[in-house]
């Protein structure tokens, strides 16, 4: 025993200790060994199988000095911060003591086949090694406890190792608890879980993935469903109408009302506008000036174009509705700048006619603006009766009464 001495120089100690034939346990603890790992090889006697080392300034290079034949080696309280593979074959050691080091993960046990205690406890360990029972298999106890352990996804696989080594880490659980991240400071590693979603990459991915697609597929649903399409088509041909109107002629604008009302009707009620509606307004007294497409629609401009112009020249929007209007393309198109001119300029343009009843069933989902027009919004409804036609002309005729410039 030759412990809290000056010695220096572990080879040194070495050659000391070399024709000592029956030297079999060595104390040089709380020395100021040191091992520069010179090529001078150490000497250590044959027979020494239990050395301790402990409290010393030895580093990594101490493997390349050490007993072939020792069986229980102390290096505790030293400068090691790693066990170089390959340098140190110690076949015969059993029982290996690193505590307070500067280790970063858990030694490998090429060189120490024979292996079977294992102390690392106060070392610099984040994330031990996940395989280290599978390549040290005769380990029976493994000491790794208080480590500044960083609670993340790759301490799963060793908290797992656990469960699985049967009893191996000494002094779990207390021992081993959570040092980072700070909100999980004192945490042990039997109560940190992360699930399996937040630690596999190629799962997040497929599982991000996958949602991407039906948020994808849902939203094209919706789209195809309400339309979207086709309002987003009207909406940039209004506003390429209304950009080409802003850019033309001063005189080309046509921002003056010309018109008390424009009709939109299917071709299919045309019969009844041409031979009920259109001549009971515009004859006789306070005649009413309608806007037509077969008469007032300017020739080389486009369709989509003509029903702005005519509905931004008309004080009122007329609208024939009945089942044959629901299915009319075009008649959706002008009810949709109507409905737009409404709310842009706040203003109170549209006249709903109900021609002929319209089931709920017949309207299409691009209608909802159709639907909630005719939920808020008084229709006046075309009598079949004679007698009250009279009565249809003249509130039609209220509704539409203005004095045009």
């Amino acid at each position: 025993i030759l412990q809290k001495n000056k010695f220096e120089s572990l080879r040194k100690v070495s050659l000391m200790t070399s024709r000592m034939k029956s030297l079999r346990y060595l104390d040089m603890s709380s020395n100021l060994l040191r091992h520069d790992g010179a090529d001078v090889q150490c000497q250590w006697a044959e027979s020494l199988t239990e050395l301790d080392l402990s409290s010393n300034q030895l580093a990594d290079a101490v493997f390349e000095c050490l007993p072939v034949n020792v069986k229980k080696l102390g290096l505790q309280n030293n400068q090691i911060s790693n066990v170089p593979r390959g340098v140190a074959e110690l076949k015969r050691l059993e029982e290996l003591n690193l505590a307070s080091n500067r280790l970063a993960d858990l030694p490998g046990c090429s060189g120490f086949t024979s292996l079977q205690f294992l102390n690392v406890e106060m070392n610099s360990i984040l994330t031990p090694s996940a395989d280290f029972f599978r390549s040290c298999p005769r380990v029976r106890e493994l000491q790794a406890g208080h480590n500044p352990f960083k609670c993340s996804c790759e301490l799963q696989a060793f908290i797992r190792l656990e469960k699985r080594s049967g009893g191996k880490l000494f002094g779990w659980p207390a021992a081993y608890a959570c040092e980072y991240p700070e909100g999980l400071r004192g945490t042990e590693l039997k109560d940190f879980h992360l699930s399996r979603l937040a630690c596999d990459t190629t799962l997040l991915l497929v599982t991000a993935l996958l949602l991407t697609l039906v948020l994808v597929a849902a939203v094209a649903f919706l789209c195809i469903y309400l339309d979207v399409p086709w309002y987003v088509r009207m909406t940039w041909q209004w506003t390429q109408t209304k950009r080409r109107a802003w850019h033309g002629p001063p005189g080309d604008q046509g921002a003056v009302l010309q018109f008390h009302a424009f009709i939109s009707y299917s071709e299919r009620d045309s019969l009844w506008v041409k031979n009920e509606l259109i001549p009971n307004l515009e004859k006789g007294e306070g005649c009413v000036q309608l806007c037509q497409h077969e008469r007032n629609f300017i020739p080389g401009k486009s369709i989509v174009e003509n029903i702005i112009n005519c509905i931004e020249k008309s004080y009122k929007s007329i609208f024939v509705l009945s089942p044959n209007f629901v299915q009319s393309e075009w008649c959706h198109y002008e009810l949709y700048f109507a409905h737009h001119k409404l709310f842009s300029e706040n203003s109170n343009s549209l006249i709903l006619i109900l021609l002929e009843p319209i089931p709920p069933y017949l309207i299409p989902a691009r209608y909802h603006k159709l639907k909630a027009l005719m939920a808020k919004r008084t229709y006046l409804e075309w009598p079949k009766e004679r007698s009250k036609r009279a009565l249809f002309w003249a509130n039609l005729r209220a509704a539409i009464s203005i004095n045009l410039p």
